[in-house]
């Protein structure tokens, strides 16, 4: 089976909204990774979560990754990319317009929540990167 890059995402806010950051980690077949964080000063979980995912589809594109494995700990942002949940926020409608438009720069995407446990590094970069702001 070939092995394709896998990009964690994630997002947090201490205030919700308030200080927060969107964080990603994207790890390669050949044991590379990449860590991207954005600070954002104001701004919802929800929005935070979306950063994360943005900038780390970013990141792969800038790195040629044509076949992805995107997996967030954010029930509401994989099911909204899905198209499974309606997007009923307008603060995040923009944010998610911009996700599905990197989505479909991919030649493959496979979506997929997993639960807290399994995305401790990003979670680690958005709290690293809360820190130090």
């Amino acid at each position: 089976m070939i092995q394709i890059p896998t990009l964690y995402f994630d997002g947090g806010s201490r205030g919700n909204p308030g200080k927060a950051a969107g964080a990603a980690v994207l790890t390669m077949p050949d044991g590379n990774s990449y860590t991207i964080t954005c600070f954002l000063p104001s701004a919802t979980c929800n929005q935070a979560e979306y950063t994360g995912l943005i900038i780390g589809l970013e990141k792969a594109k800038e790195l040629g990754v044509t076949s992805l494995d995107v997996k967030g700990d954010s029930q509401l942002v994989i099911n909204q990319m899905k198209g499974q949940w309606k997007i009923k926020s307008e603060n995040i409608e923009t944010l998610a317009a911009k996700a599905k438009g990197l989505l479909k720069g991919f030649s493959k995407v496979n979506l997929q929540w997993v639960a807290r446990a399994e995305n401790k590094l990003a979670d680690a970069a958005a709290n690293k990167c809360m820190d130090a702001n």
